[in-house]
């Protein structure tokens, strides 16, 4: 099962209840205008930026998302989402991966560093009877891997649309402590994000995955013994760029506006597997190379 690549569409929803958002709230004018980068800031948002400081967001949805990476069939799970920010630092869950900012967000237009820990829980494979490809099933499955690891970005608040707008660039890498698949990922991303209104909001992601040899054999590999059990041929795969994804969100507030109250959140996401990953049987043979994710929730901002 996997979800990891949800993470940069919601994580831009729930970044919008966050101090960083909370100060870049858009004044609607009466005229339905946003408001231009020379008006006064009005007192509503003003306050926001204040209530930003601390807030709790807590989500949930569904996903619809292949049974495991690299297949053709698709399945639903629920997931959970919760954002947290306190003195300007936030923490972020989304379904199976959690991550910290230590570093405080400053209010008003500029630049955001962010620096912290991460940490994923790795689900591929890890419930056979979510797989429906037999010959997958064959192969067994793989425990639940927990990989730790940071992150380091920056970003910049007020950069095409208006001052209201992010652009934020990020690297993560994260390893297996748990001994499972004993690897690790490096994941490059960047974010676009910029609010319509005072209750819409819409962002654009890129994204890629690089894993290693480790990685790539655990859950693309095809070991003489599995090759027996499941008729597929016998696979050795080497690390490398194991993809490249991108994807979009929309979210509407249903109560309040962005800041506070009930939010409706969608999001999808398109990737594709490349190299030895691709060339895997249970991709090549059993999946497919081209990969879909969407999602669904609401959130409620306090």
């Amino acid at each position: 099962m996997r979800i990891i690549l949800l993470a940069p569409l919601f994580a831009v929803a729930t970044l919008a209840a966050s101090p960083a958002f909370a100060q870049d709230t858009v004044d609607t004018q009466q005229s339905g205008e946003v408001a231009t980068a020379g008006d006064a800031a009005p007192p509503a948002q003003a306050a926001a930026a204040e209530e930003g400081k601390a807030r709790l967001s807590i989500g949930a949805g569904v996903a619809y998302f292949p049974d495991y990476e690299g297949s053709n069939d698709h399945t639903w799970s629920p997931i959970p989402a919760v954002q947290g920010t306190i003195g300007g630092m936030s923490i972020t869950l989304l379904a199976n991966r959690v991550s910290l900012d230590l570093v405080p967000n400053a209010t008003g237009p500029g630049w955001d560093f962010q620096l912290g820990p991460v940490a994923v829980l790795n689900l591929n494979r890890v419930k056979l009877s979510a797989v429906e490809d037999a010959r997958v099933r064959a192969l067994g499955k793989i425990d639940t891997a927990l990989e730790l690891g940071g992150y380091i970005g920056i970003g910049r608040t007020g950069v095409i649309t208006s001052d209201y707008d992010k652009l934020s660039v990020t690297l993560s890498y994260r390893h297996d402590v748990s001994g499972v698949h004993k690897g690790g990922v490096w994941t490059p991303t960047i974010n676009y994000m910029t609010p319509l209104s005072t209750k819409t909001l819409v962002g654009l992601f890129a994204t890629s995955e690089f894993a290693d040899d480790d990685y790539a054999r655990t859950y693309s590999g095809v070991t003489p013994s599995g090759s027996a059990a499941s008729g597929l041929p016998v696979f050795m795969p080497r690390g490398g760029q194991k993809n490249v994804a991108m994807g979009g969100m929309f979210t509407v507030a249903l109560t309040g506006d962005l800041t506070k109250g009930l939010a409706l959140v969608t999001g999808f996401s398109y990737s594709r597997i490349l190299g030895d990953f691709a060339d895997s049987p249970l991709v090549s043979i059993a999946g497919s190379r081209n990969q879909w994710t969407g999602g669904a929730g609401l959130a409620l901002t306090f």
